[in-house]
């Protein structure tokens, strides 16, 4: 969902003969977006967390089925299966979001960054729903919201990247290449969550 969006921006609304001081104040914007939604989600969670106990055994059943659904998302990003283009396609036709998402990217502001990164912060995401059980299990809003914080700031120095060479690359298959990349490495971590999860599912039975 991240590169789908690093993609349609960088493609759409960052001129590569523009300085290279505004394009990564661009990518910057757009990624403080993405962390603004991330720690509100984390706040939320983190409140949730505090009414709510997370035993080992719902623990261990969340983090296997959140391991499928990133192997499924895995697989549709490789064109494997329809899951991920299915639910993407919901979300696109959605009224609300395809107004905000179209007014967003045709805007020439710089401010409109910042809004594509809210909005993509709050589409759906496994990692980002990985983090927020993290951030739920501190039952804290103040740490729920710090372990996004940290998350968001993490994945910055990739997507930041990613965004800057893709300005350079539209016209070349490199979009294809880091897909296929992503895909297998979601994959392999969809399965090593799902792993966890029945691991702690079985400790909890014994």
């Amino acid at each position: 969902m991240c590169g789908g969006f690093i993609v349609a921006y960088s493609s759409s609304k960052i001129d590569t003969k523009s300085s290279k001081t505004r394009q990564i104040i661009s990518h910057m914007f757009y990624s403080l977006g993405r962390i603004t939604s991330y720690i509100f989600i984390g706040m939320i969670s983190g409140a949730l967390g505090n009414v709510v106990s997370f035993s080992k055994v719902s623990m261990g059943y969340f983090y296997f089925f959140i391991g499928l659904f990133m192997v499924l998302m895995g697989l549709s990003l490789m064109g494997k299966i329809r899951f991920l283009t299915s639910l993407e396609s919901s979300l696109a036709t959605n009224p609300f979001v395809k107004k905000i998402f179209s007014f967003l990217i045709h805007s020439k502001s710089i401010y409109s960054f910042y809004g594509l990164g809210i909005l993509n912060g709050f589409l759906p995401c496994g990692l980002v729903y990985f983090f927020a059980v993290s951030a739920a299990a501190t039952g804290s809003i103040f740490w729920g919201g710090f372990t996004m914080l940290i998350f968001g700031l993490s994945t910055m120095p990739t997507l930041l990247g990613f965004g800057y060479i893709v300005g350079f690359l539209k016209g070349s298959n490199f979009r294809e290449v880091m897909i296929k990349l992503a895909s297998i490495v979601i994959i392999l971590y969809g399965i090593y969550m799902s792993y966890l999860g029945y691991m702690s599912i079985m400790s909890s039975l014994k």
